[in-house]
């Protein structure tokens, strides 16, 4: 019996193996894609640089940080024009890193017309390991304008569904300036309905937001599925929300997470002008 033992790894070894395990299984879910734009308002004609990323959402790392990199075989990138007209776009992304674990994929897209353009990606795939399936959509918008000295400010369809799983959808004009203490609005849709009782981060660039629920840049959204937040001074936010449904299995999955993102650059009025 002793000589079996030999053969048997260190106890410190089997910890550090089932550790791991437990700490992919735990943040699984936590990995959302986010979407952002060079500019969110471009005249006609003009192209708009549009990054796609990858980042841990957990507790502990709700942030603009990285962590790796989409697989771009796993999603479905679609412009969809003011009309309502979709383009996929994703045989145009190129790869901005020499590591294939780093960077983001980036595009060069192009208003179709005048008027809100919305960008969205979707995931759909289940996590081996887990075995989880992943839902997720990530969403942003720019504005096509014959002139960027003043701006409509009262551009429709920034409200329109994506008809997705499940998803943040603005009730504010995402792209229209405005002034820190606007509330930006959202609306969080499951299966099409609008879903009460569920967190929402809104995220500032530059911030890490604190463990469990953080009551500054967190909220709760209301019987009708809306949250709101204000914005303290100009910067990038990156909206999230996330839903666990472990019920919800198949033959190669035993639960179902979703998550959702919505990428919104509040940008200071003009003091001149107040456009």
């Amino acid at each position: 019996m002793g000589s079996s033992l030999k053969h048997w790894p260190p106890f410190h070894t089997c910890f550090a193996t089932v550790t791991l395990f437990l700490m992919l299984l735990s943040t699984a879910h936590a990995h959302d894609i986010w979407i952002e734009v060079g500019t969110p308002i471009v005249r006609e004609g003009d192209t708009v640089k549009t990054d796609l990323f990858l980042g841990n959402h957990g507790n502990n790392h709700r942030d603009f940080k990285q962590s790796g990199k989409v697989d771009p075989k796993n999603i479905c990138c679609e412009l969809i024009a003011p009309n309502g007209t979709k383009c996929d776009f994703g045989a145009d992304l190129v790869d901005t890193r020499l590591d294939s674990k780093e960077g983001c994929w980036t595009a060069q897209l192009k208003g179709s017309s005048q008027g809100l353009h919305m960008v969205v990606v979707t995931s759909d795939q289940v996590v081996k390991y887990a075995p989880t399936r992943s839902i997720k959509c990530a969403k942003t918008y720019f504005l096509v304008t014959d002139t960027l000295d003043r701006p409509s400010s009262d551009e429709k369809g920034f409200d329109r569904i994506a008809g997705v799983p499940f998803e943040l959808v603005p009730l504010s004009n995402p792209v229209a300036p405005t002034e820190p203490g606007t509330p930006i609005k959202v609306k969080l849709l499951y299966k099409g309905k609008p879903m009460a009782d569920t967190v929402v981060s809104f995220i500032p660039r530059g911030v890490t937001l604190a463990e469990d629920f953080d009551e500054h840049y967190e909220r709760r959204t209301d019987a009708e599925g809306t949250a709101s937040f204000e914005p303290e001074s100009p910067n990038d936010y990156l909206i999230v929300a996330h839903h666990n449904e472990p019920k919800e299995n198949g033959d190669s999955f035993e639960n179902t997470k979703y998550s959702a993102t919505l990428t919104v650059k509040v940008t200071a009025k003009c003091d001149c002008c107040g456009e």
